[in-house]
């Protein structure tokens, strides 16, 4: 990305793991930094503002000069993501990985764009795909564990996708129903659900998800 300064506040953006508040919340440190793409400063007041449906359109614009900046790859698929659009995300995190491959905020977030779309009911997907999905979203949060293994939010969310691929491949009845397969999603899941705890163990919600998934494995028929 062409700046007008050395420092690169983008990368507490990428690494803004926790929440969009705090992506937003950095970024809002390089509002003063300058592109020399006026589409690109345009999509960047309009994360500011909060206005990710104006980002992606002046975003998009800049993309034929941009293309190979992962800076301007990632807001465009943050905004993506914010947009609901979760499939152009996740397009957009790809090409952000394939620029920048130990890119942890890019792989999380596309493996969250794809857990999302696993678990809808409107993406039309069939159960087999969406069980390859949760595979594809369980390797990116391996992926980022390689590089951050230390980070909770990470274990967390590939926690919740290994119990949507129990509860998927676990319901009776259904296409792709695996006990096996469901009882080791489940097992792995309280695994990184007990990790998430060993970082801070009076997480109400982590201890609650513990509770289900095993309730979920000994339900198994």
């Amino acid at each position: 990305m062409k700046r007008n300064f050395v420092h690169n506040p983008w990368k507490a953006v990428r690494l803004g793991l926790a929440s969009a508040a705090l992506a937003v919340l950095a970024l809002t440190a390089s509002a003063q930094e300058q592109h020399n793409n006026p589409n690109v400063r345009l999509g960047q007041k309009a994360v500011l503002d909060g206005d990710f449906k104006s980002a992606v359109t002046h975003l998009q614009k800049a993309l034929p000069t941009e293309a190979n900046d992962p800076d301007v790859q990632y807001l465009l698929g943050y905004s993506q993501f914010q947009n609901g659009d979760f499939p152009k995300a996740v397009e957009s995190f790809k090409k952000v990985i394939t620029l920048d491959p130990k890119n942890v905020s890019a792989l999380y977030y596309k493996a969250k764009a794809n857990n999302n779309l696993a678990v809808s009911n409107t993406s039309g997907l069939s159960t087999v795909a969406k069980e390859q999905l949760l595979k594809t979203v369980i390797d990116d949060y391996t992926k980022a564990l390689g590089i951050t293994p230390n980070d909770a939010k990470l274990y967390q969310n590939r926690g919740v996708a290994y119990r949507d691929l129990g509860i998927l491949v676990g319901t009776a009845g259904t296409k792709n129903y695996d006990k096996v397969a469901a009882t080791a999603a489940y097992k792995n899941a309280s695994t990184d659900f007990e990790k998430v705890l060993s970082y801070d163990s009076s997480r109400k919600d982590i201890q609650t998800e513990v509770k289900k998934v095993n309730v979920y494995r000994e339900s198994l028929k």
